[in-house]
């Protein structure tokens, strides 16, 4: 494994999904507390498809808000509403302190059909964007894919979206997940030539469940290396080798980024802690003790 140059000020954040049970809520809060010393960045909360986690979503955020000193980003979609229940959640976080919105278009929910406009709604990210900009003046992150968006026409349309979104006044995007790190940085390559200058920060999946990562990549249009499907192969009954394996992969890609010039990462978590930890030590993360006055949260230098 390679070694990184250190000191480097990396930053990071980490995507959490609201739990659907008693049971899930204890181990989001467990990896919550976990990660809350490394001092992310900010913290995002997924909105399901259609908005069908709104209140699951909303009570994650409003209790992110209340009983830690993270700062939530709530992730607000187009599908299935209309601007006017899209202003009144906009508004509502407002109301309690969210500064920060995850501004996407949205998945159609189940996977049914193409998607089709709201008729009363924002119809795509840069709509919402704009909309929430004109209410608000909320810090706006958007999607970015490397691999193109697989509804988009050609990958310069795929571009041309994300130019959108930024004329609309978002300042930062998220990558989909990648496993080529080359991917990422040709597509940063593009963008850059294309006169984009916001942060374009790379999203990270540790492989925890491979079966279930590849059919997210098929959803989404990542592709998976045969080198890291391979490592993979044979594992699925054996998940303390598969945790092993997807740590050093994770790994081996994060420090990759970081030697080609990345300093921030977003690690999308599935509500566990241990391999995004890890991760950010590798990178080089350090949590402070925490006092009491501090609640959940810890200050990080790195190593």
């Amino acid at each position: 494994m390679s070694s990184l140059a250190l000191p480097v000020p990396f930053l990071v954040s980490f995507e959490f999904f609201p739990p659907k049970t008693a049971e899930m809520e204890e181990t989001l809060w467990r990896s919550i507390t976990r990660l809350a010393p490394l001092n992310p960045r900010f913290v995002s909360v997924t909105y399901g498809a259609g908005g069908s986690t709104r209140e699951r979503t909303h009570h994650t955020v409003r209790r992110l808000m209340t009983e830690t000193s993270l700062v939530p980003a709530a992730h607000l979609t187009c599908v299935g509403a209309t601007r006017a229940e899209v202003d009144a959640v906009a508004d509502d976080y407002w109301a309690v302190g969210v500064r920060h919105i995850v501004a996407l278009r949205g998945d159609v929910p189940n996977g049914d059909g193409t998607y089709t406009p709201h008729p009363e709604g924002y119809a795509f990210a840069s709509d919402l964007v704009e909309g929430l900009k004109r209410r608000h003046d909320f810090e706006i992150t958007v999607a970015a894919y490397p691999e193109t968006h697989p509804e988009a026409l050609s990958p310069q349309a795929d571009l041309d979206n994300l130019k959108r979104k930024i004329d609309a006044g978002a300042t930062r995007a998220i990558t989909q997940m990648f496993f080529d790190n080359w991917t990422y940085l040709r597509y940063l390559d593009r963008v850059r030539k294309a006169g984009i200058t916001i942060p374009i920060v790379p999203g990270i999946m540790p492989v925890t469940n491979f079966t279930q990562t590849r059919k997210f990549a098929q959803a989404t249009g990542a592709a998976i290396p045969a080198s890291v499907a391979r490592v993979f192969d044979g594992l699925d009954g054996d998940p303390e080798t598969r945790k092993l394996i997807a740590a050093t992969v994770a790994a081996e890609q994060c420090q990759q980024l970081a030697q080609a010039g990345v300093t921030e990462f977003h690690f999308y978590t599935l509500n566990r802690a241990d391999l995004a930890y890890a991760l950010c030590h590798i990178l080089g993360l350090r949590p402070h003790p925490r006092t009491p006055a501090e609640g959940l949260r810890g200050e990080v230098t790195p190593r």
